[in-house]
């Protein structure tokens, strides 16, 4: 289909919207690279239309299947986000990814919270195992005086009068095991979820920037 003026216009102000709403979610150089990845796929799709039953009624429609420009540009940015995160494996392009599934989906809520806890219980005993040489009789694996039961391991002020540490310093090498195996495990888990999250993506919706 070959526009015309006025169906060229049209499509110069989706893009127009398109680029300032890219323009929330992206920094200005990847925006520019955005606009033409995206208005390349609407010229395609546009090329390859028969344009019935007229010029304008199939414009809308096209436009109508690619999405509003703030939806595109939400998807767009959370699908750069996902990439960023799987190609890189770090840790923020990671998080942002998964912050962005959780608002999409209840599966995406559920891993980003067992993700969350997993960090969250790493760092702490990292934390542990940093602190034990500062406030050696206020950290440590406590056990009741009497049965001599494990109870928890924790920092406690003030030091503890019916518990006593049963790991000592021991608790520093074991705390630093246990804390990197769980940071690294959570995110070898996490980075793996993104990951066959952009497969079915691009399984379910192939070019398509909006589900």
């Amino acid at each position: 289909m070959n526009l015309t003026e006025t169906g060229q216009s049209r499509v110069n102000g989706y893009l127009f919207v398109l680029e300032r709403s890219l323009k929330t979610f992206l920094p200005g150089d990847v925006v520019r690279d955005a606009v033409r990845e995206i208005e390349s796929h609407l010229r395609e799709r546009i090329a390859a239309a028969d344009g019935a039953p007229n010029e304008r009624v199939a414009l809308e429609q096209i436009l109508a299947e690619l999405g509003p420009p703030l939806r595109v540009a939400q998807a767009y940015s959370a699908e750069r986000a996902i990439d960023e995160a799987v190609i890189t494996g770090r840790l923020v392009p990671v998080l942002s990814a998964l912050w962005r599934v959780t608002a999409k989906t209840m599966i995406g809520f559920w891993v980003a919270l067992a993700v969350s806890i997993g960090y969250t219980m790493g760092g702490a005993f990292l934390f542990l195992a940093a602190m034990k040489p500062l406030f050696p009789d206020n950290v440590g694996f406590w056990a009741d005086n009497e049965s001599g039961i494990p109870r928890d391991l924790a920092m406690r002020f003030p030091t503890p009068t019916r518990e006593h540490d049963v790991a000592g310093y021991w608790l520093i090498p074991v705390a630093l095991v246990v804390g990197i195996l769980v940071l690294r495990s959570t995110h070898r888990y996490a980075r793996r979820f993104l990951t066959r999250w952009r497969e079915r993506r691009a399984l379910a919706s192939p070019g398509q920037f909006v589900g």
